[in-house]
């Protein structure tokens, strides 16, 4: 059975006869077509494989109850609102240039909707964002990204693992970030910043591995 090609490296500043060359650029990044779906990661542009089925349906499974329970103005204990929900927006954040797969800004500190500069990414950092691993994306999730997303002040990490399926939430401290929570099928979670909602995580996972699928 074929498999997805695991995360691939633009050569880049790898190669020794190309070490004088120049880091690659925002203006790099953004050349290339949004579907072979590359990232900025350290001067590097990183390609990924498609993602499968199960990173999809995980994806939309944390969108759900978030989406559902705090995309709005602030509200009541049912629906607390008080954020922007999106997702898979193309952002310059933390010296890098990425895609999360789920991101959210408190509306108090951005009244406003972060919309895209004359680039075509927003810089505007989120106070959360989720990453759903994959054997493509798992080493940068818990990596380099990770290092990105502190630097530039993401205040909550979550890393969604369908392989395991679990789910880590990290809160935002100096010098790094700090395990809040994991929790995994069958536990019923307040992750924050969402604690005002209770979450099945056995819901975020929700898929039977009958037969195993090609990694994505």
């Amino acid at each position: 059975m074929a498999h997805a090609p695991r995360v691939t490296i633009d050569p880049i500043g790898l190669s020794p006869a190309r070490r004088s060359n120049p880091p690659a650029t925002v203006a790099d990044w953004l050349a290339i077509p949004e579907h072979r779906r590359a990232e900025l990661i350290d001067g590097r542009i990183v390609y990924h494989a498609m993602p499968g089925p199960k990173h999809g349906t995980v994806t939309s499974g944390i969108a759900v109850p978030i989406r559902g329970g705090f995309h709005r103005r602030a509200g009541d204990a049912e629906r607390p609102g008080g954020w922007w929900i999106s997702q898979e927006v193309d952002m310059v954040i933390g010296g890098i240039g990425c895609r999360p797969d789920l991101l959210g800004w408190q509306r108090d500190k951005h009244p406003k909707l972060p919309v895209p500069d004359a680039r075509g990414v927003v810089t505007e950092c989120p106070e959360w964002i989720c990453e759903v691993l994959s054997h493509s994306t798992a080493a940068l999730d818990m990596g380099a990204k990770r290092s990105a997303y502190h630097r530039a002040g993401v205040l909550w990490y979550w890393l969604a693992d369908p392989a395991n399926r679990t789910l880590t939430v990290l809160r935002r401290t100096e010098p790094d970030y700090l395990i809040s929570l994991v929790a995994g099928v069958g536990e019923r979670v307040r992750a924050e910043p969402f604690g005002a909602v209770e979450v099945d995580v056995s819901d975020l996972f929700d898929f039977e591995d009958e037969e195993p699928e090609p990694t994505g």
